[in-house]
């Protein structure tokens, strides 16, 4: 028998999220420090270690800081962190309140000292997303459920929505990912190319996208949609970007072969925060419009 959760502690939980990962995003701060001194030869770290070696063990002090504030506060909880689960440690998804945790969202940005890594704090319950909070400490940019960005003065969107006819007019999020084999990056390559191309001057199939963003972190591009900055974003990593979203009128849809009801599914295609309605057509089914002809120019692959 799962936990019962009211609203008011679902708002507590929220609290409780928004705070370490405040905590979190210090100690995320001290490491890309570490790093970038690493790199430039003026580290006082063991010298034995590479900037591979510096990025898991702050990826696991963060894990290891939240789940610790979580078994403390919330010890009945389940718990899923990226870096756990990366090593084989991959508990079973129930009914039960479960938080879903990445530690350092956009790694290569954390190494780089590129202000685009953020720790993503997501909780599920009875098998959906219910709270978000992504927190960007490089910038000191919050996002977090109810779709509130830094204060609950500023809601999202930031701005309001206008009609989108088509990917043509569209600012899309796509990312290169961390499988760089050939049949994967075969595929996305092939994708990105009929996003982008013109079919007037040859690409066959192309929709000629208004422009294709990579921020580097799946939860920061999820929360760049919800505010309405870009218009879809071809997603993973999903947990507490989900929330976000929709509660900003984002249409959050499953692979091609999913009903596309707006219901969360294991893989998502995030589509625009919201779209005007027009004379001709309603905004949610616009979405579904643009999502199809996402479908339509990109080909699938089965991640690893």
């Amino acid at each position: 028998m799962s936990t019962e959760l009211s609203q008011k502690q679902l708002e507590a939980i929220l609290e409780f999220s928004i705070d370490i990962a405040k905590q979190a995003g210090a100690l995320i701060l001290e490491g890309s420090q570490v790093i970038r001194q690493h790199l430039g030869g003026v580290s006082t770290v063991d010298e034995k270690k590479n900037s591979v070696d510096l990025v898991t063990e702050y990826d696991v002090r963060v894990e290891d800081l939240v789940r610790s504030k979580i078994s403390s506060d919330y010890p009945t909880f389940c718990f899923i962190g990226e870096e756990s689960f990366s090593q084989g440690i991959r508990p079973e998804l129930t009914d039960n309140p479960t938080f879903c945790v990445d530690p350092i969202d956009g790694t290569t940005n954390f190494v780089h000292g590129f202000p685009f890594a953020c720790i993503s704090i997501g909780l599920i319950y009875r098998r959906r997303p219910v709270i978000g909070v992504i927190f960007n400490p490089f910038l000191q940019q919050l996002a977090w459920s109810g779709a509130y960005l830094n204060s609950r003065a500023t809601k999202l969107p930031l701005c309001l929505p206008g009609p989108l006819p088509s990917l043509s007019n569209a600012l899309i999020g796509v990312e290169w990912g961390s499988d760089r084999s050939d049949s994967i990056i075969r595929k996305k390559s092939e994708s990105f190319v009929r996003l982008g191309g013109d079919p007037k001057e040859g690409v066959m199939g192309g929709r000629m996208a208004h422009g294709m963003r990579s921020l580097g972190s799946a939860a920061l591009n999820y929360a760049t949609v919800a505010s309405g900055s870009m218009d879809l974003y071809w997603a993973w990593d999903v947990c507490a970007g989900v929330v976000i979203a929709q509660e900003a009128g984002c249409f959050v849809s499953g692979a091609r072969e999913a009903a596309h009801d707006g219901d969360f599914t294991e893989h998502l295609l995030l589509g625009r925060n919201a779209i005007a309605d027009t004379p001709e057509e309603k905004g949610v089914d616009a979405q579904k419009r643009i999502v199809k002809e996402f479908y339509d120019a990109v080909e699938d692959w089965t991640p690893l």
